[in-house]
C-alpha cells in the first residue's frame, strides 16, 4: 500500500492545486483496499458473486487473439450467473470512487456518481428491474482482476482496458469506450509528450495498467520502476496500487509526470488547473470493456444486450445523454460511441 506522508504532505504542494490536492490525499487511503461500498443499505460481502458451476472456457487465449474487442453476441437469456444475481436480488459491481466523471463520490450527495456508475445502474436495471439493486464495492486498479477471480463482485465497471492477456483473467464485454494513453505533467513543465522529453523524468503509473505496459516497451529513458517493485518491500512511489495515487505524487512533487488513459487524465485536469494532457492525442487506441469473471458467458452476453439497447437513439440515446452529463466537457467532440464487434463462435 502507498504510505502517504500526511505531515509533510501540505507544505511540499508547491502551491499548485492545493485544496484539490490535499482533498485528493485524504481520499487515498480509502481507495487502496477492497471496500464494501453499499446502495440502499445492502452492505454484506458476498464470498461467492460468479455462481457456482460457471462455466470456465477461456474467452479467447492471448497466443491467438488477434481482435480481443470482439466479444460474445448479445442476449437476453438468463443462465447461472444472471440467476445467481437474480436470487441475491442484488447486482454487486466492482468500481472507482475517486475518479472524477467515471466514478466517485458526490462531496455534497454521498453518492456514487459518473459515466461508469450510470452503466452499472443501466445494467441493474435490466437483469433486476431496478437501477438501485446495486452493491458497490470500490476497488483499486491493481485489484480489478482478483476481485472478480475472487467471487467479490459480478461486473468490473471501473475505465478497465480489453485486451488480449486480460482475457487469459477475465471476460468482457463489448467496448462501451474508446480511450488512449497520455501523459498528464504540470503546465509549466518542459514534457511535450510521450517522447523524448521523458528522459530523467520519473513517470508514475499504476500496477497492473496498460500505462505501466507501455513504458515497458518504450520508456524513453524515463524512471518508471520503484527499485523493489513486485516485492513485499516495493515502495509504491512510481508504480501505485491505485491511478489516483499518480495524481497526488505529481501534485506534491514526488514524480514529474503520470502516464494513463486521457480519458482519467482530463477527469484529473479538470480537478486540478495546474496541470494538463501532453501531446495533441493519445499515442495508443484502447477500448474500455465490463469484466466478467472468466467464462460467466451468460452475464457477458446480457450486458452485451444491455449496451445494444444503450447504444441506440443516436444523439439521444442514454450512451450520448450519460457521455454529454459525464465526459463531453473534458473530452469533446465524441459523436458516438464505439460499434460492437462479436465473434462467431
Amino acid at each position: 500500500m502507498a504510505r502517504m506522508r500526511t505531515g509533510s504532505a501540505r507544505g511540499r504542494l508547491r502551491g499548485w492545486g492545493g485544496v484539490t490536492g490535499m482533498a485528493v490525499a485524504c481520499a487515498v487511503t480509502a481507495s487502496l483496499t477492497l471496500l464494501p461500498l453499499s446502495h440502499g443499505g445492502a452492505d454484506a460481502l458476498v464470498d461467492d458473486a460468479s455462481g457456482s458451476g460457471t462455466a470456465r472456457a477461456v474467452q479467447a487465449r492471448a497466443d491467438e487473439c488477434t481482435d480481443p474487442e470482439a466479444s460474445l453476441p448479445p442476449s437476453s437469456a438468463d443462465g447461472p450467473s444472471i440467476a445467481k444475481i437474480k436470487a441475491r436480488g442484488k447486482l454487486i459491481a466492482g468500481v472507482d470512487q475517486n475518479s472524477f466523471s467515471w466514478g466517485y463520490r458526490n462531496p455534497e450527495s454521498d453518492e456514487l456518481e459518473g459515466f461508469d456508475i450510470a452503466l452499472v445502474r443501466a445494467i441493474a436495471r435490466d437483469i433486476l428491474g431496478d437501477p438501485d439493486a446495486v452493491i458497490f464495492r470500490a476497488i483499486p486498479t491493481n485489484q480489478r482482476v482478483a476481485a472478480l477471480e475472487n467471487g467479490k463482485v459480478d461486473v468490473v465497471v471501473r475505465t478497465m482496458t480489453i485486451n488480449c492477456s486480460r482475457l487469459e483473467q477475465v471476460s468482457f464485454s463489448t467496448a462501451y469506450f474508446q480511450a488512449g494513453q497520455q501523459v498528464l505533467a504540470p503546465k509549466k513543465s518542459t514534457i511535450s509528450g510521450f517522447d523524448k522529453s521523458l528522459a530523467g523524468k520519473r513517470v508514475c503509473t499504476a500496477e497492473g495498467s496498460t500505462a505501466y505496459e507501455a513504458l515497458e516497451k518504450q520508456s524513453f529513458g524515463s524512471v518508471f520502476k520503484d527499485p523493489h517493485d513486485g516485492t513485499v518491500a516495493d515502495e509504491d512511489q512510481l508504480t501505485v496500487p491505485n491511478q489516483l495515487d499518480c495524481l497526488v505524487r505529481l501534485q506534491m512533487g514526488e514524480v514529474d509526470a503520470v502516464v494513463t488513459d486521457n480519458a482519467l487524465a482530463a477527469g484529473q485536469a479538470a480537478q486540478d488547473p495546474a496541470v494538463e494532457l501532453k501531446g495533441d492525442k493519445p499515442f495508443t487506441t484502447e477500448y474500455y470493456g465490463v469484466a466478467t469473471k472468466l467464462g460467466a458467458n451468460d452475464l457477458v452476453a446480457r450486458v452485451n444486450q444491455v449496451l445494444v439497447d444503450y447504444r441506440s437513439g443516436g444523439a439521444n440515446s442514454p450512451w450520448m445523454l450519460s457521455y454529454r452529463k459525464w465526459l463531453e466537457a473534458g473530452l469533446p467532440g465524441i459523436s458516438a460511441p464505439p460499434a460492437p464487434k462479436y465473434r462467431s463462435n
